[in-house]
Protein backbone atom coordinates (compact mmCIF):
# COMPACT_ATOMS: atom_id res chain seq x y z
CA UNK A 1 0.00 0.00 0.00
CA UNK A 2 1.78 3.58 -1.21
CA UNK A 3 2.57 5.50 1.62
CA UNK A 4 2.67 2.73 4.26
CA UNK A 5 6.00 1.59 6.10
CA UNK A 6 6.30 -2.09 7.47
CA UNK A 7 9.31 -2.36 10.45
CA UNK A 8 9.77 -5.89 11.78
CA UNK A 9 12.49 -4.74 14.46
CA UNK A 10 15.37 -2.86 13.46
CA UNK A 11 16.30 -4.80 10.36
CA UNK A 12 15.02 -1.86 8.25
CA UNK A 13 17.27 0.70 9.45
CA UNK A 14 20.70 0.30 9.77
CA UNK A 15 21.22 3.03 12.25
CA UNK A 16 18.73 1.88 14.70
CA UNK A 17 19.53 -0.26 17.63
CA UNK A 18 17.18 -2.06 20.28
CA UNK A 19 16.78 -0.76 23.52
CA UNK A 20 15.86 -2.39 26.58
CA UNK A 21 11.99 -1.35 27.69
CA UNK A 22 11.26 0.60 30.46
CA UNK A 23 8.33 -1.22 31.50
CA UNK A 24 7.32 -5.10 30.93
CA UNK A 25 5.76 -5.67 27.76
CA UNK A 26 1.64 -6.05 28.13
CA UNK A 27 0.15 -9.42 28.73
CA UNK A 28 -1.60 -10.49 25.07
CA UNK A 29 -4.50 -12.66 26.77
CA UNK A 30 -5.23 -9.56 28.85
CA UNK A 31 -5.55 -6.68 26.42
CA UNK A 32 -7.13 -4.47 29.00
CA UNK A 33 -4.08 -5.11 31.82
CA UNK A 34 -2.25 -1.84 32.48
CA UNK A 35 1.38 -1.58 34.07
CA UNK A 36 2.25 0.19 36.22
CA UNK A 37 -1.24 -0.71 38.32
CA UNK A 38 -3.69 1.99 38.24
CA UNK A 39 -4.67 0.97 41.82
CA UNK A 40 -1.44 0.93 43.21
CA UNK A 41 -1.35 4.84 41.90
CA UNK A 42 -4.93 5.78 43.26
CA UNK A 43 -4.77 4.38 46.72
CA UNK A 44 -1.25 6.69 46.76
CA UNK A 45 -2.81 9.67 46.01
CA UNK A 46 -6.15 8.87 48.37
CA UNK A 47 -3.04 8.37 51.10
CA UNK A 48 -1.63 11.93 50.47
CA UNK A 49 -5.08 13.61 49.58
CA UNK A 50 -7.21 13.20 52.83
CA UNK A 51 -6.02 12.05 56.47
CA UNK A 52 -6.42 8.46 57.63
CA UNK A 53 -9.62 7.93 60.45
CA UNK A 54 -8.69 5.21 63.14
CA UNK A 55 -11.47 2.74 63.75
CA UNK A 56 -12.25 0.42 66.49
CA UNK A 57 -12.48 -3.44 66.50
CA UNK A 58 -16.16 -2.83 65.68
CA UNK A 59 -15.52 -0.49 62.56
CA UNK A 60 -16.59 2.93 64.58
CA UNK A 61 -14.30 5.70 64.68
CA UNK A 62 -12.31 6.66 66.82
CA UNK A 63 -13.09 10.19 68.19
CA UNK A 64 -11.04 13.10 69.09
CA UNK A 65 -11.81 14.78 72.69
CA UNK A 66 -15.01 16.38 73.03
CA UNK A 67 -16.01 15.37 69.69
CA UNK A 68 -19.35 14.09 69.11
CA UNK A 69 -21.74 12.85 66.53
CA UNK A 70 -24.25 14.87 64.62
CA UNK A 71 -25.25 13.08 61.39
CA UNK A 72 -24.66 9.66 59.77
CA UNK A 73 -25.79 8.43 56.19
CA UNK A 74 -24.68 5.88 53.97
CA UNK A 75 -23.89 4.92 50.44
CA UNK A 76 -22.17 8.44 49.68
CA UNK A 77 -19.14 9.34 47.54
CA UNK A 78 -16.20 12.08 47.73
CA UNK A 79 -15.47 13.52 44.83
CA UNK A 80 -12.70 15.69 44.02
CA UNK A 81 -14.54 17.35 40.51
CA UNK A 82 -11.53 19.80 40.10
CA UNK A 83 -8.71 17.38 40.17
CA UNK A 84 -9.39 14.17 37.99
CA UNK A 85 -5.89 12.83 39.43
CA UNK A 86 -7.42 12.30 43.19
CA UNK A 87 -9.60 8.86 42.96
CA UNK A 88 -13.29 9.12 44.25
CA UNK A 89 -14.34 7.71 47.31
CA UNK A 90 -17.31 5.58 46.77
CA UNK A 91 -19.76 3.85 48.60
CA UNK A 92 -19.05 4.39 52.08
CA UNK A 93 -20.75 5.50 55.74
CA UNK A 94 -20.09 9.35 56.33
CA UNK A 95 -20.20 10.37 59.46
CA UNK A 96 -20.34 14.29 60.58
CA UNK A 97 -19.01 15.16 63.84
CA UNK A 98 -18.46 18.57 65.55
CA UNK A 99 -15.02 18.70 64.35
CA UNK A 100 -14.51 16.43 61.50
CA UNK A 101 -16.40 14.97 58.28
CA UNK A 102 -15.22 11.03 58.47
CA UNK A 103 -16.15 9.14 55.47
CA UNK A 104 -15.62 4.98 56.20
CA UNK A 105 -15.81 2.35 53.46
CA UNK A 106 -18.55 -0.26 53.23
CA UNK A 107 -16.45 -2.68 54.82
CA UNK A 108 -15.70 -0.46 57.86
CA UNK A 109 -11.75 -1.60 57.53
CA UNK A 110 -10.55 1.92 56.67
CA UNK A 111 -11.60 5.41 56.75
CA UNK A 112 -10.47 9.39 55.80
CA UNK A 113 -11.40 12.70 56.95
CA UNK A 114 -11.75 16.13 55.90
CA UNK A 115 -11.02 18.87 59.07
CA UNK A 116 -14.03 21.42 59.52
CA UNK A 117 -11.58 24.10 59.85
CA UNK A 118 -10.55 23.01 56.16
CA UNK A 119 -14.45 24.32 55.20
CA UNK A 120 -13.77 27.47 53.54
CA UNK A 121 -17.73 27.32 52.44
CA UNK A 122 -20.53 25.05 52.44
CA UNK A 123 -22.75 25.03 48.80
CA UNK A 124 -26.69 24.28 49.22
CA UNK A 125 -28.24 21.41 47.31
CA UNK A 126 -29.35 22.60 43.76
CA UNK A 127 -33.32 22.75 42.79
CA UNK A 128 -33.87 21.92 39.09
CA UNK A 129 -35.50 19.28 37.07
CA UNK A 130 -32.34 17.92 36.56
CA UNK A 131 -31.33 17.34 40.17
CA UNK A 132 -35.03 15.36 39.95
CA UNK A 133 -33.26 12.59 38.16
CA UNK A 134 -29.93 12.33 39.85
CA UNK A 135 -28.39 11.58 43.21
CA UNK A 136 -28.52 14.86 45.10
CA UNK A 137 -24.93 16.51 45.55
CA UNK A 138 -23.38 19.02 48.14
CA UNK A 139 -20.93 20.51 47.54
CA UNK A 140 -17.96 22.60 49.99
CA UNK A 141 -15.00 24.35 49.26
CA UNK A 142 -11.78 23.51 51.12
CA UNK A 143 -8.56 24.22 51.60
CA UNK A 144 -5.27 22.75 50.08
CA UNK A 145 -1.88 22.79 51.20
CA UNK A 146 0.91 22.93 47.96
CA UNK A 147 1.59 18.62 48.90
CA UNK A 148 -2.09 18.10 48.13
CA UNK A 149 -3.33 17.34 51.38
CA UNK A 150 -6.64 18.87 52.71
CA UNK A 151 -5.77 20.92 55.96
CA UNK A 152 -6.93 24.26 57.78
CA UNK A 153 -3.82 25.95 57.10
CA UNK A 154 -3.65 25.61 53.33
CA UNK A 155 -2.81 27.64 49.83
CA UNK A 156 -5.52 26.70 47.26
CA UNK A 157 -8.69 25.81 47.81
CA UNK A 158 -10.36 23.14 46.26
CA UNK A 159 -14.65 21.66 45.63
CA UNK A 160 -14.97 18.64 47.39
CA UNK A 161 -18.74 16.94 46.10
CA UNK A 162 -20.61 14.98 48.45
CA UNK A 163 -22.86 12.57 46.32
CA UNK A 164 -25.71 10.53 48.18
CA UNK A 165 -26.51 7.70 46.68
CA UNK A 166 -28.81 6.14 49.13
CA UNK A 167 -32.67 7.32 50.31
CA UNK A 168 -31.14 10.24 52.17
CA UNK A 169 -32.84 13.96 52.97
CA UNK A 170 -29.80 16.30 51.50
CA UNK A 171 -31.59 19.26 53.16
CA UNK A 172 -31.12 17.85 56.51
CA UNK A 173 -27.68 16.82 56.08
CA UNK A 174 -27.00 20.83 54.58
CA UNK A 175 -28.74 22.03 57.59
CA UNK A 176 -26.83 20.15 60.43
CA UNK A 177 -24.08 21.48 58.41
CA UNK A 178 -24.22 24.99 58.81
CA UNK A 179 -24.76 24.61 61.92
CA UNK A 180 -21.73 22.69 63.01
CA UNK A 181 -19.45 25.28 60.94
CA UNK A 182 -21.50 28.26 62.97
CA UNK A 183 -20.65 26.63 66.27
CA UNK A 184 -17.59 26.29 65.80
CA UNK A 185 -16.62 23.75 68.36
CA UNK A 186 -13.07 22.67 67.37
CA UNK A 187 -11.98 26.25 68.40
CA UNK A 188 -13.43 25.96 71.61
CA UNK A 189 -11.69 22.53 72.37
CA UNK A 190 -8.40 24.08 71.13
CA UNK A 191 -9.35 27.33 73.62
CA UNK A 192 -10.32 25.31 76.44
CA UNK A 193 -7.13 22.83 75.44
CA UNK A 194 -4.99 26.42 75.84
CA UNK A 195 -6.25 27.40 78.93
CA UNK A 196 -5.50 24.23 81.07
CA UNK A 197 -2.09 24.53 79.76
CA UNK A 198 -2.09 28.15 81.01
CA UNK A 199 -3.41 27.61 84.14
CA UNK A 200 -1.04 24.62 84.79
CA UNK A 201 2.41 26.44 83.82
CA UNK A 202 1.41 29.43 86.88
CA UNK A 203 -0.65 31.81 88.02
CA UNK A 204 -0.45 35.29 87.13
CA UNK A 205 0.19 37.59 89.29
CA UNK A 206 -3.02 39.13 90.22
CA UNK A 207 -4.17 36.06 91.34
CA UNK A 208 -1.16 36.26 93.56
CA UNK A 209 -2.34 39.23 94.97
CA UNK A 210 -6.12 38.87 95.34
CA UNK A 211 -5.18 35.63 97.29
CA UNK A 212 -4.77 35.65 101.02
CA UNK A 213 -1.91 33.42 102.46
CA UNK A 214 -3.34 30.32 103.95
CA UNK A 215 -1.65 30.44 107.35
CA UNK A 216 -2.45 28.93 110.55
CA UNK A 217 -5.41 27.58 111.89
CA UNK A 218 -7.53 30.66 110.79
CA UNK A 219 -5.71 30.27 106.90
CA UNK A 220 -6.90 26.50 106.83
CA UNK A 221 -10.40 27.39 107.81
CA UNK A 222 -10.68 29.93 105.31
CA UNK A 223 -9.25 27.83 102.53
CA UNK A 224 -11.75 24.47 103.38
CA UNK A 225 -14.70 27.63 103.82
CA UNK A 226 -14.16 29.17 100.46
CA UNK A 227 -13.82 25.49 99.06
CA UNK A 228 -17.10 24.89 100.23
CA UNK A 229 -18.68 27.57 99.00
CA UNK A 230 -17.26 27.19 95.57
CA UNK A 231 -18.66 23.75 95.82
CA UNK A 232 -22.12 25.18 96.58
CA UNK A 233 -21.94 27.24 93.37
CA UNK A 234 -21.39 24.42 91.34
CA UNK A 235 -24.32 22.59 92.57
CA UNK A 236 -26.50 25.66 92.42
CA UNK A 237 -25.51 25.85 88.97
CA UNK A 238 -25.91 22.13 87.84
CA UNK A 239 -29.11 22.05 89.57
CA UNK A 240 -30.24 25.30 88.05
CA UNK A 241 -32.17 23.42 85.69
CA UNK A 242 -32.36 20.54 83.13
CA UNK A 243 -29.84 21.93 80.42
CA UNK A 244 -27.48 22.99 83.02
CA UNK A 245 -27.28 19.97 84.76
CA UNK A 246 -26.46 18.09 82.01
CA UNK A 247 -23.58 20.57 80.66
CA UNK A 248 -22.40 19.58 84.28
CA UNK A 249 -22.71 16.21 83.20
CA UNK A 250 -20.25 16.52 79.74
CA UNK A 251 -17.86 18.57 81.67
CA UNK A 252 -17.28 15.58 84.30
CA UNK A 253 -17.38 12.44 81.22
CA UNK A 254 -14.58 15.05 79.65
CA UNK A 255 -12.82 15.33 83.15
CA UNK A 256 -12.69 11.40 83.60
CA UNK A 257 -11.63 10.94 80.12
CA UNK A 258 -8.24 13.46 80.83
CA UNK A 259 -8.00 11.91 84.31
CA UNK A 260 -7.83 8.24 82.23
CA UNK A 261 -5.58 9.51 80.05
CA UNK A 262 -3.49 10.86 82.66
CA UNK A 263 -3.24 7.58 84.73
CA UNK A 264 -2.28 5.38 81.85
CA UNK A 265 0.41 7.91 81.51
CA UNK A 266 1.40 7.62 84.75
CA UNK A 267 1.11 4.10 85.02
CA UNK A 268 3.16 3.01 82.05
CA UNK A 269 5.78 6.01 83.07
CA UNK A 270 6.11 4.44 86.67
CA UNK A 271 6.94 0.63 86.27
CA UNK A 272 8.33 0.12 89.69
CA UNK A 273 5.12 1.37 91.65
CA UNK A 274 4.33 -1.37 94.27
CA UNK A 275 0.93 -3.59 94.38
CA UNK A 276 -1.45 -1.61 96.29
CA UNK A 277 -0.43 1.83 93.48
CA UNK A 278 -1.15 -0.69 90.61
CA UNK A 279 -4.44 -1.61 92.47
CA UNK A 280 -5.37 1.51 93.52
CA UNK A 281 -4.89 3.16 89.87
CA UNK A 282 -6.39 0.24 88.58
CA UNK A 283 -9.98 0.91 90.39
CA UNK A 284 -9.37 4.23 89.62
CA UNK A 285 -9.32 3.54 85.95
CA UNK A 286 -12.32 1.14 86.06
CA UNK A 287 -14.50 3.89 87.84
CA UNK A 288 -13.27 6.21 85.13
CA UNK A 289 -14.08 4.24 82.28
CA UNK A 290 -17.70 3.28 83.63
CA UNK A 291 -18.72 6.84 83.90
CA UNK A 292 -19.90 7.60 80.64
CA UNK A 293 -19.72 7.79 76.57
CA UNK A 294 -19.18 11.05 75.57
CA UNK A 295 -20.61 10.88 71.94
CA UNK A 296 -23.94 7.75 72.36
CA UNK A 297 -25.21 7.05 69.16
CA UNK A 298 -28.69 8.41 69.11
CA UNK A 299 -32.25 7.67 66.38
CA UNK A 300 -31.86 11.63 65.79
CA UNK A 301 -27.73 11.24 64.59
CA UNK A 302 -27.78 8.36 63.01
CA UNK A 303 -30.89 8.13 61.80
CA UNK A 304 -31.81 4.58 59.85
CA UNK A 305 -28.39 3.45 60.81
CA UNK A 306 -29.34 3.71 64.46
CA UNK A 307 -29.08 -0.40 65.14
CA UNK A 308 -26.47 -0.85 63.07
CA UNK A 309 -24.05 1.81 64.84
CA UNK A 310 -25.22 1.31 68.22
CA UNK A 311 -24.61 -2.19 67.81
CA UNK A 312 -21.01 -1.57 67.03
CA UNK A 313 -20.74 1.16 69.46
CA UNK A 314 -22.02 -1.44 71.75
CA UNK A 315 -19.31 -4.44 71.11
CA UNK A 316 -16.60 -1.59 72.02
CA UNK A 317 -18.42 -1.00 75.40
CA UNK A 318 -18.49 -4.32 76.66
CA UNK A 319 -14.53 -5.29 76.06
CA UNK A 320 -13.94 -3.75 80.12
CA UNK A 321 -17.07 -5.64 81.53
CA UNK A 322 -16.42 -8.96 79.78
CA UNK A 323 -12.57 -9.13 80.92
CA UNK A 324 -14.06 -7.60 84.77
CA UNK A 325 -16.46 -10.63 84.93
CA UNK A 326 -14.28 -13.49 83.11
CA UNK A 327 -15.47 -13.59 79.31
CA UNK A 328 -19.24 -13.99 80.03
CA UNK A 329 -21.66 -11.64 81.78
CA UNK A 330 -25.97 -11.56 81.55
CA UNK A 331 -27.60 -9.61 79.35
CA UNK A 332 -29.55 -7.65 81.87
CA UNK A 333 -26.15 -6.61 83.52
CA UNK A 334 -25.04 -4.87 80.29
CA UNK A 335 -28.33 -3.11 79.69
CA UNK A 336 -28.29 -1.79 83.09
CA UNK A 337 -23.95 -0.65 82.59
CA UNK A 338 -24.71 0.50 78.85
CA UNK A 339 -27.77 2.48 80.00
CA UNK A 340 -25.85 4.18 82.91
CA UNK A 341 -22.67 5.00 80.77
CA UNK A 342 -25.56 6.62 77.85
CA UNK A 343 -26.37 9.32 80.65
CA UNK A 344 -30.02 10.56 79.44
CA UNK A 345 -29.65 8.68 75.83
CA UNK A 346 -31.41 5.82 77.45
CA UNK A 347 -32.36 2.80 75.21
CA UNK A 348 -34.75 0.35 75.37
CA UNK A 349 -34.80 -3.40 75.84
CA UNK A 350 -36.03 -4.39 72.46
CA UNK A 351 -32.83 -2.07 71.06
CA UNK A 352 -30.82 -3.92 72.87
CA UNK A 353 -31.87 -7.03 71.43
CA UNK A 354 -31.82 -5.87 68.08
CA UNK A 355 -28.01 -4.63 68.13
CA UNK A 356 -26.77 -7.74 70.13
CA UNK A 357 -28.53 -9.76 66.97
CA UNK A 358 -26.71 -7.77 64.29
CA UNK A 359 -23.13 -8.58 65.58
CA UNK A 360 -23.99 -11.73 63.61
CA UNK A 361 -23.18 -9.71 60.81
CA UNK A 362 -20.11 -7.79 61.85
CA UNK A 363 -16.77 -8.85 62.15
CA UNK A 364 -16.42 -8.43 66.41
CA UNK A 365 -14.73 -10.06 68.76
CA UNK A 366 -18.45 -10.68 70.86
CA UNK A 367 -21.27 -12.48 70.46
CA UNK A 368 -24.98 -13.27 72.15
CA UNK A 369 -25.60 -17.04 73.60
CA UNK A 370 -28.87 -18.29 74.56
CA UNK A 371 -29.08 -21.18 77.35
CA UNK A 372 -31.59 -24.15 77.44
CA UNK A 373 -33.47 -21.91 80.10
CA UNK A 374 -33.54 -19.19 78.23
CA UNK A 375 -31.41 -16.61 80.20
CA UNK A 376 -29.48 -14.59 77.76
CA UNK A 377 -25.81 -13.74 77.93
CA UNK A 378 -23.01 -11.55 76.64
CA UNK A 379 -19.70 -13.88 76.05
CA UNK A 380 -16.42 -13.49 74.26
CA UNK A 381 -16.04 -15.75 71.01
CA UNK A 382 -12.64 -16.72 72.59
CA UNK A 383 -14.36 -17.90 76.09
CA UNK A 384 -14.22 -22.00 76.45
CA UNK A 385 -17.48 -23.99 78.05
CA UNK A 386 -14.36 -26.35 78.31
CA UNK A 387 -12.22 -24.67 80.63
CA UNK A 388 -15.54 -23.68 82.63
CA UNK A 389 -16.35 -27.61 83.09
CA UNK A 390 -12.81 -28.50 84.07
CA UNK A 391 -12.81 -25.88 86.95
CA UNK A 392 -16.53 -27.07 87.79
CA UNK A 393 -15.51 -30.82 87.93
CA UNK A 394 -12.00 -30.15 89.99
CA UNK A 395 -14.53 -28.34 92.61
CA UNK A 396 -16.85 -31.39 92.72
CA UNK A 397 -14.08 -33.81 93.31
CA UNK A 398 -12.93 -31.75 96.23
CA UNK A 399 -12.95 -34.13 100.04
CA UNK A 400 -16.46 -31.87 101.20
CA UNK A 401 -18.10 -31.11 97.97
CA UNK A 402 -17.47 -35.39 97.58
CA UNK A 403 -19.11 -35.41 100.93
CA UNK A 404 -22.13 -32.37 100.40
CA UNK A 405 -22.19 -31.60 97.20
CA UNK A 406 -21.45 -28.18 95.60
CA UNK A 407 -24.32 -25.25 94.92
CA UNK A 408 -24.10 -22.69 92.38
CA UNK A 409 -23.33 -20.22 95.12
CA UNK A 410 -20.03 -22.47 95.33
CA UNK A 411 -19.69 -22.63 91.61
CA UNK A 412 -20.01 -19.12 91.63
CA UNK A 413 -17.65 -18.00 94.12
CA UNK A 414 -14.60 -20.03 91.81
CA UNK A 415 -15.68 -18.90 88.50
CA UNK A 416 -16.26 -15.24 89.62
CA UNK A 417 -19.50 -15.11 87.93
CA UNK A 418 -22.97 -14.12 88.99
CA UNK A 419 -25.40 -17.24 90.57
CA UNK A 420 -27.82 -17.68 87.77
CA UNK A 421 -24.70 -17.75 85.12
CA UNK A 422 -23.09 -20.44 87.45
CA UNK A 423 -26.50 -22.51 87.51
CA UNK A 424 -26.48 -22.75 83.86
CA UNK A 425 -23.11 -23.73 83.86
CA UNK A 426 -23.49 -26.27 85.95
CA UNK A 427 -26.84 -27.78 83.85
CA UNK A 428 -25.33 -27.81 81.17
CA UNK A 429 -22.69 -30.05 82.66
CA UNK A 430 -24.84 -32.38 83.55
CA UNK A 431 -26.16 -32.72 80.28
CA UNK A 432 -23.01 -33.26 79.00
CA UNK A 433 -22.44 -35.89 81.73
CA UNK A 434 -20.33 -34.30 83.77
CA UNK A 435 -22.32 -34.12 86.89
CA UNK A 436 -25.50 -35.22 88.80
CA UNK A 437 -27.94 -33.44 90.17
CA UNK A 438 -29.77 -33.81 93.84
CA UNK A 439 -33.07 -31.70 94.59
CA UNK A 440 -33.88 -30.89 97.79
CA UNK A 441 -35.54 -28.19 100.03
CA UNK A 442 -32.74 -25.94 100.09
CA UNK A 443 -32.30 -26.06 96.74
CA UNK A 444 -30.36 -27.09 93.85
CA UNK A 445 -26.91 -29.41 94.80
CA UNK A 446 -24.33 -30.71 91.86
CA UNK A 447 -22.37 -33.65 92.70
CA UNK A 448 -19.29 -35.31 90.54
CA UNK A 449 -21.02 -37.96 88.04
CA UNK A 450 -19.23 -41.35 89.19
CA UNK A 451 -20.87 -43.22 86.05
CA UNK A 452 -19.48 -41.58 82.95
CA UNK A 453 -19.48 -44.94 80.89
CA UNK A 454 -23.00 -44.90 80.75
CA UNK A 455 -24.52 -42.92 77.59
CA UNK A 456 -27.67 -40.79 78.47
CA UNK A 457 -29.14 -41.56 75.42
CA UNK A 458 -29.81 -44.97 76.04
CA UNK A 459 -30.00 -45.47 79.56
CA UNK A 460 -32.30 -48.47 79.91
CA UNK A 461 -29.96 -50.76 78.14
CA UNK A 462 -27.23 -49.47 80.29
CA UNK A 463 -29.50 -50.33 83.53
CA UNK A 464 -30.37 -54.07 82.15
CA UNK A 465 -27.03 -54.27 81.54
CA UNK A 466 -25.44 -53.79 85.02
CA UNK A 467 -28.61 -55.73 86.74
Amino acid sequence: MAGSIKLKGSQGLPGLQRRPLLFPPLDESKPFSRWPPANLFRETMAANWLAPVLLTASGRPVFLPNEVERCLISAVDLDAEENPALPTLRSGLLVLTSHRILWIDESSTSGRAIPLAAVVHAFPPKKSLRSMFASPRIRIQVSVSPDGRVGEKGTRSEMVTIVMRGKNDPDVFYGRLLEVLRSRTWEASEGSEGRERGSGSGEGEGSARVRMPVVGVSGILRKEQEMWESTDKSLQEAFHDLNALMSKAKEMVQLAEKMRQKLLLGSSAQGSANDDELGSKQEMQDWLLSVGIVSPVTKESAGALYHQQLSRQLADFVKLPLEKAGGLIALIDIYCLFNRARGTELISPEDLLQACALWEKFDVPVMLRKFDSGVMVIQNKAHSDDEVFARITSLAQKPDALRMGISPSDAALTLGIAPALAKEHMLTAESKGLLCRDVSPDGFRFYINLFKEIDPSDIYSSYNLYI
